[in-house]
């Protein structure tokens, strides 16, 4: 008798198609990303983590974001790369539920570390005498605990109402995985799922754009007041820097989420947004961060300088 339920351990994904004139630029490029994004964050990681005077408040937060970053560029581009270089478009169940997994990991982790970094400029701005007592070890640990626990656990929810429903279907509609792409596999009625992933986006979607609204707007507040005009440079400085970072992950973010609910959006541009928040963020992220905050930058280049000398 027919089995109507796909118990396939590959799944066919839609490959780039490329060329064989196209394979060796598309895989160029590919690892240079790639490359870029892992000597970007895991440059700032241990610009932080090596050097005593960095280990403040605001740069124990800031830590981590590239780790951040890795994780969701490591869920994508080595099977990326791999694909690029077979363009066999067969890809292991298991590996693609894990890809999917790290990559929303990568997402959640993202807005809520962003969040947390408003929260800590907003007492730093606007409570400058309290910071110290406020912003203790001890509560950064909460902050950072609090961030990676509400990513795990609403993110294992997420995956354990999609792995409990059986699959009919072996055919990918993106050369990466998310839930989105999964929940099409699936033969029985997602009526739960998709509740769920809406709740859970509008939710990290409330909180952090209530977080940074409300700290941004006191933060305004608190340097139009000032009477110091280099104090008040430098905290708009630090806020326009991190509004960036905020506002193309939450542009890109919106897109991606916008094309899934639209049937009449073309695949090419679901796939081009989706790759885009899982490569422009981690690659400009350590980069923004690393120019632009004045103590990292300096140590890098003494860094930098050392090792030439030194060699």
């Amino acid at each position: 008798m027919y089995n109507q339920y796909n118990t396939s351990s590959f799944l066919q994904m839609k490959g780039f198609n490329l060329s064989s004139e196209s394979v060796i630029p598309a895989f160029l490029f590919a690892t240079l990303s790639y490359m870029i994004i892992l000597f970007c964050n895991l440059t700032l990681i241990l610009t932080i983590v090596l050097n005593r005077s960095l280990h403040q408040p605001m740069y124990l937060i800031l830590l981590n974001l590239p780790i951040n970053d890795l994780i969701g560029s490591s869920a994508l581009f080595p099977q990326l790369i791999k694909e690029i270089l077979r363009n066999s478009g067969i890809m292991q169940y298991s590996a693609c539920v894990a890809q999917a997994f790290f990559i929303h990991i990568y997402a959640a982790g993202t807005v809520f570390n962003l969040s947390a970094m408003a929260y800590d400029r907003y007492i730093a701005i606007c409570y400058p005498l309290q910071y110290s007592t406020v912003m203790t070890n001890a509560h950064i640990m909460r902050i950072i605990t609090i961030v990676w626990m509400s990513c795990l656990v609403l993110i294992a929810v997420l995956f354990f109402l999609l792995l409990r429903l059986p699959r009919c279907r072996s055919e990918m509609t993106n050369p990466y995985c998310d839930n989105a792409s999964l929940l099409t596999l699936v033969c029985a009625d997602t009526t739960i799922n998709n509740i769920y992933g809406l709740l859970i986006s509008a939710f990290s979607q409330l909180v952090a754009n209530g977080i940074v609204l409300y700290t941004y707007l006191r933060i305004l507040i608190a340097c139009f007041r000032s009477k110091r005009s280099d104090t008040k440079a430098k905290a708009l400085q630090t806020c326009a820097t991190h509004l960036i970072v905020f506002l193309l992950l939450e542009c890109l973010g919106l897109f991606t989420i916008i094309s899934y609910r639209l049937s009449n959006v073309s695949p090419h541009f679901r796939r081009f947004m989706g790759l885009s928040t899982l490569i422009f963020p981690p690659t400009l992220n350590p980069i923004i961060y690393g120019l632009k905050t004045k103590e990292i930058r300096e140590k890098v280049l003494n860094f930098l300088k050392n090792r030439m000398f030194s060699s």
